[in-house]
């Protein structure tokens, strides 16, 4: 229906312009309604987007306490494999840590992410730290060596025992009569200690100390100790 003029009013009849007036006030409700409509589904809209931003929103600080939470656990364990370097390598890695940066996962270049997840890095560390290189078995040279020691202990516990049976006929009395005792028993105690250092250079060539070289070095250091024993008993004036 076209816009009604004054001029309309003047030239039509009365129930001409009640009849256009009652179609305007018809046209003017339908114009509200569909204002209310909108309205609503503006409204309606503007809720379900308030809603999604804060499902988002959750969504997001979930993330956020689990990222922190997994934050935690990686400084966590990197700061055990770094305890157990430490233990393994002794105090001078913990020196040398102070001048270390702090830890970080390393990236390619700038600001790109990294290649690699901090779980891969952790593992990586954890299989290095805990690392141990296979025992090098022992050499024909380490087993002359061995005996070479033994050989050694025999000697000083006869040259120690030969001394304290001096020392306890100098002295005389108790002692005298406890010093063969002694004698023997320190005799016996240098192939020990001959073993003890035998340990100590297997360890420090990362070699295994096995039952056979411990029995090589006591074997020669006994074989060793009671034939000069003997020689030395035989040797002496009656």
């Amino acid at each position: 229906m076209s816009e009604l003029q004054p001029a309309d009013f003047e030239r039509a009849d009365y129930r001409t312009v009640l009849r256009r007036l009652t179609s305007l006030d018809a046209k003017a409700a339908e114009l509200r309604e569909e204002a209310r409509r909108w309205y609503a589904d503006r409204l309606s809209a503007a809720d379900v987007a308030v809603q999604e931003a804060a499902g988002r929103l959750e969504a997001a600080e979930r993330s956020v306490r689990a990222a922190q939470r997994g934050l935690e656990e990686v400084d966590a364990r990197a700061a055990g494999l770094w305890s157990d370097f430490v233990h393994r390598v002794g105090p001078v890695a913990e020196r040398f840590g102070r001048t270390l940066p702090p830890a970080s996962i390393p990236r390619q270049r700038g600001d790109d992410p990294p290649d690699r997840d901090a779980e891969d890095y952790l593992k990586e560390v954890e299989n290095r730290v805990r690392y141990t290189p296979p025992a090098r078995p022992i050499t024909l040279g380490t087993k002359i060596l061995f005996g070479m020691l033994g050989f050694a202990g025999g000697l000083l516990g006869v040259i120690a025992n030969l001394m304290v049976r001096r020392t306890g006929t100098a002295a005389g009395g108790d002692w005298q009569q406890a010093a063969p005792v002694v004698a023997l028993l320190v005799m016996l105690l240098f192939p020990v200690l001959a073993v003890v250092t035998a340990k100590l250079i297997a360890d420090r060539r990362d070699a295994p100390l096995d039952t056979s070289a411990v029995v090589t070095v006591l074997a020669t250091g006994l074989v060793t100790a009671g034939l000069l024993f003997t020689a030395v008993l035989v040797a002496q004036p009656r």
